[in-house]
């Protein structure tokens, strides 16, 4: 494998994990949200939901993806008609990736939500503070670091998927061939020992990497509050 295309391999992957990061904590933040603060019926049945892509087979979650989002899929014909398409593409990955990596963003968000002091709410909307400047400057900030630990788990799940990508998007290389797929492809072949160790010390760098980065980030954050 020549750099050039390790290099594309590992642009593709960092463009994967981050395009599902941007698309999937948004979603994770208001689904955590709900889960902290209302109480429902069918609450426990959501967090199952939520958690099924973390204990079921990921070849399972990447089959029903294909089914509900692939070219002959209910929502996947429906969104090619607009020029949408996800399967066997590299949107399909970040796809896969969102949906494995979504339980990951939930729980560290939902726990920091759950163990915030609303205390501190309260007193700030004593004081006058309309909902979204409590938001703003009283709760996100505290939940902050909550927020950043799901995204940091999230990306290294997002950057190390596997199972679910290649039944959903298959192994195409210059279009789904990650991280992952790529040291897949080069485990069949004879000749590609050498290789797989490059490829596995860049995924390993930048997973450890990813933390470092979260916890240094996570120490300013912290700095900033007690300021």
């Amino acid at each position: 494998m020549t750099g050039s295309a390790a290099l594309d391999i590992v642009l593709l992957s960092l463009k994967v994990a981050a395009v599902a990061m941007v698309f999937s904590l948004p979603l994770a933040f208001a689904v955590a949200w709900v889960l902290a603060r209302r109480e429902f019926f069918g609450k426990s049945l959501l967090q199952a939901l939520i958690t099924l892509p973390l204990v079921m087979p990921p070849v399972v979650t990447g089959y029903l993806l294909l089914v509900v989002f692939g070219r002959n899929g209910f929502l996947g014909q429906k969104l090619q008609s607009v020029g949408l398409e996800f399967a066997f593409q590299w949107t399909g990955a970040a796809l896969a990736a969102g949906v494995m990596a979504f339980p990951l963003l939930v729980r560290p968000m939902r726990l920091a939500i759950e163990t915030l002091d609303t205390g501190l709410e309260e007193a700030a909307s004593t004081l006058g503070a309309s909902r979204l400047i409590r938001f703003a400057t009283v709760t996100f900030p505290l939940v902050l670091p909550g927020v950043l630990a799901g995204a940091v788990l999230g990306f290294a799940k997002a950057l190390g998927e596997f199972g679910a990508t290649i039944t959903f998007v298959s192994n195409i290389p210059h279009e789904t061939q990650t991280l992952s797929l790529a040291i897949y492809s080069l485990l069949q072949s004879p000749t590609g020992d050498r290789a797989v160790v490059v490829m596995i010390s860049i995924s390993a760098g930048l997973a450890v990497g990813s933390v470092l980065l979260a916890e240094f980030i996570g120490k300013r954050i912290r700095r900033w509050g007690q300021q």
